[in-house]
């Protein structure tokens, strides 16, 4: 491709659309805890406990709940940087599945 076009080598990739990517010989890391933290922080949880499952098991939702209402464009934001973050923690896809269908269509 040098012959046909010209490229320069900007050297190993180390950041990419807010993904730290860590290249040694034996591995390839993708890290977004800067990100994580960011979201976290946004959502109010910055000081939450880490847990080994994402979501409480058998836990049922629906849109005709008793608990107070919630800010739509801040719940869409949120699941939004879920959805993101699912390209490096595909653990939590099932979670953010689910909470992706109580978002608005507005």
């Amino acid at each position: 491709m040098v012959a046909r076009f010209r490229i320069s080598d900007l050297s190993a990739l180390s950041y990419y659309l807010g993904i730290v990517v860590k290249q040694g010989k034996e591995a390839l890391t993708l890290d977004e805890s800067a990100y994580e933290a960011k979201l976290l922080e946004q959502s109010g949880m910055a000081d939450c406990k880490p847990c080994v499952t994402s979501m409480e098991e058998r836990l049922k939702l629906t849109k005709a709940s008793t608990v107070a209402k919630v800010d739509a464009t801040l719940y869409r934001s949120i699941v939004g940087g879920l959805r993101y973050l699912v390209h490096t923690r595909p653990n939590i896809a099932f979670i953010v599945g689910y909470v992706s269908r109580f978002m608005e269509g507005h």
